[in-house]
Formats: C-alpha cells, sequence, structure tokens
C-alpha cells in the first residue's frame, strides 16, 4: 500500500527535516506544504526538487533520479533507496559573532544578526545539508554561524578601524554586499544584516582620534611610545636630559613605508590587499601566489626570487620533501612533516 510522505509537526524555527524511511516505492504519496520543498538526495547528490502540493511518485515526475536508477535492473517495480530532506523557504534569523582585527591590526569584537532564506533548495542540500551532513536546524545554525564570521573576519581585516568602529549601518551594508554572494553559493538569499556591538580595547579607542585626522597608525603608536618614553624620564633623577637626547629623537623618525603587494581577483579584477581570501568587491576566493619572505625586513616577494625587492637582502629558498611534498627550512636534512631524508 502507498505510504504518505509529509513533514508533519514543522515549528517556526524549523529549517530542513529529512523523512526518517529512505526506502521509497512507485506511487508514494509526497506531501510538500506551502513555503517548503522536497529534494531527493542520493550518492552524494541532490536530484529531483518539489514544492508545494501532493505527488503521486512515477518516473516521469521523477526524472533525474529515475535516469540513475535506470541503470539497476527492475528499478521500475522495485521499491528503491533515496533521502528525502524537506527545506523550509521561509525567512531565518541567525546570529554572528567573533573576534578579529583591522587593517592596523588594531583588536575587533563584534556582533549581530542576519536574516536568510533557501532561495535554491537544490544548490543548498549540495552544498550543506547533504553536502556537509547536516540534517537538524540546531547545526545548520551552527554552521551558518561560522560560514558568516569567517568570510566576516577576513571583510573587516581590510579596512581601518576608522571606517568600522561605531559605525553599525555602514558596516551593516558593507557586510551585506560582500556576503551576499557568498550565500549565494550555497543556494541562500541573504537579506538583511545587522551589527548590534563593535567595540575595541581602551588603547585603540585613545587612538581613534589620531586616526580620524589623518594620521598613520605606526605614526600613532610612535607618538604614544614617545609620551611613555618622556613620562618614563621624567621619573627618572638626573637622567632626564641625558637619556631623552639618546632615546627620543630615534622615535620621531618616520619609518620607512614598504609596499604592500596586492592580490588580483580572478573573477572581477579587483585589487585586494595582500592577506585577503575573498575579494571585498564581489567576494570572489582568492588564489596566492606570495612567494618567498624576506627574513629581514619582512617583505613578500615574487615566487623564485632569490634577493628581497625592497631591501636587497638574500633569500632563503625553502626544500620541498621528495617524498610527502611539505616544505622545509633551508639547510634542512630530514623532513619535518614525514621524517623523510633531504639530502
Amino acid at each position: 500500500m502507498p505510504k504518505v510522505i509529509e513533514w508533519v509537526g514543522a515549528s517556526e524555527r524549523d529549517i530542513v527535516w529529512r523523512y526518517p524511511v529512505e526506502e521509497i516505492t512507485w506511487g508514494d504519496n509526497l506531501i510538500v506544504h506551502e513555503y517548503e520543498a522536497a529534494v531527493f538526495f542520493r550518492d552524494g547528490k541532490a536530484y529531483d526538487v518539489f514544492r508545494a502540493g501532493r505527488h503521486v511518485l512515477t518516473t516521469a515526475n521523477l526524472p533525474l533520479l529515475t535516469k540513475v536508477l535506470s541503470r539497476i535492473a527492475g528499478f521500475d517495480k522495485s521499491p528503491f533507496t533515496a533521502t528525502i530532506i524537506f527545506v523550509s523557504l521561509k525567512q531565518f534569523q541567525g546570529r554572528f559573532g567573533a573576534r578579529g582585527q583591522t587593517r592596523e591590526l588594531a583588536p575587533l569584537k563584534f556582533h549581530g544578526s542576519f536574516w536568510f532564506r533557501v532561495e535554491d533548495p537544490n544548490l543548498f542540500v549540495n552544498e550543506v545539508v547533504g553536502g556537509q551532513g547536516i540534517y537538524t536546524t540546531e547545526k545548520l545554525q551552527e554552521f551558518l554561524r561560522g560560514y558568516f564570521n569567517e568570510r566576516l573576519i577576513d571583510t573587516l581585516s581590510q579596512y581601518s578601524l576608522v571606517d568600522v568602529y561605531g559605525k553599525l549601518d555602514e558596516t551593516s551594508f558593507l557586510a551585506k554586499n560582500v556576503l551576499y554572494e557568498a550565500f549565494k553559493r550555497i543556494g541562500l538569499e541573504l537579506i538583511d544584516v545587522k551589527f548590534e556591538g563593535i567595540d575595541t580595547t581602551p588603547e585603540w579607542r585613545d587612538r581613534i582620534f589620531f586616526l580620524r585626522t589623518g594620521v598613520k597608525a605606526d605614526e600613532v603608536l610612535r607618538m604614544q611610545t614617545v609620551q611613555k618614553a618622556a613620562e618614563s624620564l621624567s621619573k627618572s633623577e638626573g637622567a632626564a636630559v641625558g637619556a631623552g637626547i639618546a632615546i627620543i629623537p630615534p622615535l620621531f623618525q618616520p619609518s620607512a613605508q614598504q609596499p604592500q603587494p596586492q592580490i588580483l581577483c580572478p573573477k572581477c579584477g579587483h585589487q585586494n590587499p595582500q592577506g585577503a581570501r575573498f575579494c571585498n568587491n564581489c567576494g570572489s576566493p582568492l588564489q596566492r601566489t606570495e612567494g618567498p619572505r624576506c627574513p629581514k625586513c619582512g617583505s613578500v616577494n615574487p615566487p623564485g626570487a632569490k634577493f628581497c625587492s625592497s631591501c636587497g637582502a638574500p633569500l632563503q629558498q625553502s626544500l620541498r620533501c621528495p617524498k610527502c611534498g611539505s616544505e622545509a627550512p633551508s639547510g634542512a636534512k630530514f623532513c619535518p612533516n614525514c621524517g623523510a631524508s633531504l639530502t
């Protein structure tokens, strides 16, 4: 006798639900309620999607799955196995919050909410639910929180503290624009983002005034160092004058600025700061092609460079293990990963 396949008792906060029986018979009745979708998932891939309505399962309305099952003898008569995943198409709220840093390495902590809905059930099940093995709303919310935080941390690291501190509405708008494409890649529509708090340490709050006047972060740090040095010298009897001459002037000398290499986005061609993992224009993943880092000045050089392009210092070329392919420091005799001889 044909059975009825239906998501019964779904609450307002439920996003996904997996039908517990994987044995499906031709002629079974599939009931999909309004604002729901049912996705047939088998062998690690999502196939046919059903929208709202009552559906009698036949080879006609399961064309994608039928094509796969046709390789099995007698598939049109015998029960077949498949996972049916119900997905709610309503709007849901998620929470985010993490710690990161700004472009000038200022500590940053933030939290807020984001609103989303499933736009493409097939893609969503392929990339998240079935692809990640996440079949409960609790695990899904945890995954989306981490997915959101990771990309937001990378985005905020490309902006100055002045750009984001105290600007909840502007930063919310920025985050939505950057993360919209990232959510779309997993079948979701990011509807809105709302920052509820952005803060930094007390030391960096004191520096915001100077940063807003256009003073660079390293210059702010230098001025604060001068101030602390002067305060320390003023407390020393008889040593202030002689020591001040030797210590304070070098602190006022501006440090040489090293040119910052840029990462070109392979999708839109936008130039991004060094170290960025996602494009701050379209959100696409960035492929790094960094060469060796100079041990003297810290500059990143083109791949294969033997001397630093900034200071001319010789670069130590790393060795590659012939057994496991891991990199080892120059001069190493054994691989630090597998122990194989490098000589």
